[in-house]
């Protein structure tokens, strides 16, 4: 499944959508030119923070011209191996976490995401 782009964390999206100062953030620093790609996974966590419409409607803004990667049975097979490599040497992360970095690995991207120490831990994943 092998493709060119960028998987964006959750995190990222989040930053953008808090300061004030857009021109500032990590998303809009990236090439105009790159294909951004989000895991199912964080089309979820961002929609559970969209407490209303207007915050569901800046979501959405900001979703558009993202491809959304599905959170499948390969993908959770590769988050149930995660797990298992984590949970061995006792370097556990947040599940959701555990899912978006399966989504990566499955559709071979890198990942760009703010929390480096913890997506750092799971092998085979590039971070951007």
């Amino acid at each position: 499944m092998e493709s060119t782009g960028l998987v964006i964390d959750t995190g990222i999206f989040i930053e953008y959508l808090r300061k004030p100062e857009k021109s500032k953030t990590i998303l809009a620093s990236l090439p105009n030119d790159a294909s951004l790609f989000v895991s199912a996974v964080t089309v979820y966590e961002l929609m559970m923070g969209a407490t209303n419409d207007q915050k569901k409607k800046d979501v959405e803004i900001l979703l558009e011209g993202v491809s959304v990667l599905p959170f499948d049975e390969e993908v959770s097979v590769k988050a149930a191996e995660i797990y298992h490599s984590l949970r061995r040497r006792n370097l556990m992360i947040e599940f959701r976490d555990i899912f978006i970095a399966a989504t990566a690995i499955i559709f071979q991207l890198p990942i760009k995401t703010l929390n480096k120490d913890h997506f750092q831990r799971i092998e085979a994943l590039e971070l951007a």
